[in-house]
């Protein structure tokens, strides 16, 4: 916990989840091995996150139960008074905290991922990201529907304020484990003279030399979108996914006895 509030800290007293994540490895010192290992279920399945991811995100729960920390709707997350406080003294124990969300199940997600990664054909798997981008503000969006393509599943065009605009070649495979570097250059090459930007989709991981090749010095620019990334987006768009929230009512004696 407190590696995640230094490291709001050191971004300047706000963050969205990647850069926590990102400093937070840096600050620890975690080595590639750890960072890229994936979290396993319960049942023994992944569900497109690292066990660092999920580490870091039960820690943020913990965190922003103890008001240390707050997000907001656009997940950026930000550090309370008593976060900064909370830099230099004792972190409050966990015993005394209520486990308010972490009760909520999170079997959902291995539940989607499954779904994304075994039952659906490769070509549904290309329509829901083709709809994801045009929920996401793309247009012309289009998916090649054939191999050999060098790589390139799609294009799209990608606008900033409506005004600006872009075209972007998407690559989406369906992965268990760790996308690595190769398969980025690979996409790269693929992409070279078609396209701005490129977006690589899959449901598994990456690496961390595929991270460092995609943003690497002098090429084109890849941003990746893994397992977590995607889930966290279908649960945001609400695409095939159904969100029940319980009424709760609480009675307000104070209300009352001020009449």
């Amino acid at each position: 916990m407190r590696p995640i509030l230094a490291a709001i800290d050191g971004l300047g007293g706000s963050a969205v989840v990647d850069e926590i994540n990102n400093k937070v490895t840096q600050l620890m010192g975690l080595p590639d091995s750890v960072v890229e290992k994936p979290y396993l279920t319960k049942k023994g399945n992944t569900d497109g996150r690292t066990q660092v991811e999920y580490d870091l995100a039960w820690a943020r729960t913990y965190l922003k139960q103890l008001g240390l920390v707050q997000n907001s709707t656009r997940g950026v997350w930000v550090l309370t008074a008593s976060g900064r406080a909370s830099l230099s003294n004792e972190i409050p124990t966990l015993e005394s905290v209520p486990p308010k969300e972490l009760d909520l199940p999170d079997s959902w997600r291995e539940d989607l991922h499954k779904l994304l990664k075994e039952k659906i054909s490769s070509a549904a798997f290309e329509r829901l990201i083709q709809r994801i981008l045009r929920e996401t503000g793309f247009s012309s969006v289009e998916v090649s529907g054939r191999s050999g393509d060098g790589g390139i599943d799609g294009s799209g065009i990608a606008k900033i304020n409506g005004i600006l605009s872009f075209r972007v070649v998407f690559q989406c495979k369906r992965y268990s484990g760790s996308v690595g570097s190769p398969a980025i250059r690979d996409f790269r090459g693929a992409m070279q003279g078609r396209a701005d930007k490129g977006l690589f989709i899959t449901t598994g991981t990456f690496t961390q030399d595929a991270i460092k090749e995609s943003t690497r010095d002098g090429a084109i620019a890849i941003d990746l979108v893994d397992g977590e990334k995607l889930i966290e987006k279908l649960y945001e768009l609400k695409l095939g996914i159904e969100i029940e929230t319980l009424e709760k009512i609480t009675v307000k004696a104070d209300w009352f006895n001020a009449l």
